[in-house]
């Protein structure tokens, strides 16, 4: 069959699913696209930290972490919370998780992710010749992680990555709206190129595109309920509104992937981090940043996007559990005031909590499947948005016959 010719379903419309569908109607692919909610992008990508960190991609698993884990769930404000589960995935995933918590294993996996952090810059950058930034307030804002401990500052500005190391001062001085904190930084790492943008209003603009696009068939708004596959190959789709078919597929669909894998004979290796953030408008009187900071210690993200103040933090492993818990709100709430006292208006704050499908080692995968026409883009943890063009431009060539751009260990699916 000629490639111009074969149909593509992507499951998944958030930046994921959208950023899948574009390159492959760009690759010659006719493609549609099924998503449950009534709405594009109300998922994981919808109220996220905005921040595009190519550079500062760290993995959550490190040499370290479990201790600081274990103190963090004795802590009134920490950034973890764990709930027990009579569910066999979450403790496969912990006991992954714990194999990756060694400096050699983070320094594999932060080495790839940085590739794949340049080939997704180079990818938005595709998409910005079509896309205004002005239509997703997209700003090149630069990052600036900030450290309170001297001795855990210290060894981040002795790595070789490193960006611009700035004392404590020196951070208060060029970020103003860290003024207040002054007194309790040791000091920054600032890189230029990093940018702010908003996700779900990036979606609904790439949406459109998608939408008008020659090749494209339309948008589904249904529950794919079942993946069927007979002989080794998936032969369908059983929704609610009823069988869809083409002659491949691709799986996008957030940590609704890890169900539908599984009824296929798939295990991904996906567990939902529930994260939370608060929007505040930021008013002419108020001193928002224009430098996107992340407290490391507190592993809270800060950023301006269009005239609202993002901040985005916390790791709950609580399932699939989307409910706002009213503490975990409240003590966000509590550091932001502490922190930035000045950049917007708290009083009029709105809050959101989403699942990010993150994965042991914080890279996703890409690929292929035991299943012929089955094809995946899943597990991007919290950097959806930032490795979203990235891993859909690899899909594209995959799912063509081509090489990727440059190894894809650890980004493959393991058997």
């Amino acid at each position: 069959m000629q490639q111009k010719r074969q149909q593509i379903i992507v499951i998944g419309g958030g930046v994921v699913g959208l950023t899948s569908a574009w390159w492959l109607l760009e690759a010659g692919f006719e493609v549609s696209l099924v998503e449950r909610a009534p709405e594009l992008a109300s998922g994981a990508s919808y109220g996220n930290g905005g921040q595009l960190s190519y550079r500062y991609v760290s993995p959550l698993a490190d040499a370290g972490v479990p201790l600081k884990a274990v103190q963090w769930l004795f802590q009134e404000h920490g950034p973890l919370r764990f709930r027990p589960e009579a569910d066999l995935r979450q403790w496969r995933w912990l006991a992954s998780f714990l194999g990756q918590c060694t400096a050699a294993a983070n320094r594999r996996t932060t080495a790839k992710l940085l590739e794949l952090g340049e080939w997704s810059r180079a990818g938005m950058h595709e998409l910005g010749s079509m896309i205004s930034p002005d239509d997703f307030a997209w700003r090149d804002a630069g990052k600036l992680v900030v450290y309170r401990s001297s001795k855990i500052f210290e060894q981040a500005a002795g790595k070789a990555t490193a960006g611009e190391i700035w004392t404590g001062a020196e951070c208060a001085e060029r970020e103003p709206s860290l003024a207040a904190a002054r007194s309790l930084l040791a000091g920054g790492i600032y890189n230029a190129g990093e940018a702010v943008a908003d996700c779900h209003a990036f979606c609904i603009a790439l949406a459109e595109r998608v939408r008008i696009h020659p090749r494209f068939k339309g948008f589904i708004h249904a529950d794919v309920e079942r993946i069927v596959a007979n002989g080794g190959r998936v032969v369908g789709l059983d929704t609610s509104i009823g069988a869809l078919g083409a002659d491949a597929f691709v799986l996008a669909a957030g940590i609704q992937s890890r169900n539908l894998a599984f009824q296929v004979g798939i295990d991904l290796p996906l567990y939902p981090l529930k994260g939370y953030s608060l929007s505040a408008p930021i008013r002419p009187t108020d001193t928002g940043p224009q430098i996107s900071v992340t407290d490391f210690e507190r592993k809270v993200l800060y950023a301006r996007i269009g005239d609202k103040l993002r901040v985005a933090a916390m790791v709950d492993m609580v399932g699939e559990d989307l409910t706002l818990n009213p503490k975990r709100v409240a003590s966000l709430t509590r550091q932001v005031r502490e922190t930035m006292p000045h950049a917007a208006d708290y009083s009029r704050v709105s809050a959101w909590a989403g699942l990010r499908p993150a994965t042991p080692n914080s890279a996703p995968i890409i690929g292929a499947t035991p299943l012929s026409n089955l094809w995946l883009n899943v597990g991007h943890g919290p950097l959806g948005f930032t490795f979203a063009a990235g891993t859909a431009r690899i899909l594209a060539d995959l799912v063509q016959g081509k090489s990727p751009p440059f190894a894809l260990e650890m980004l493959a699916l393991r058997g």
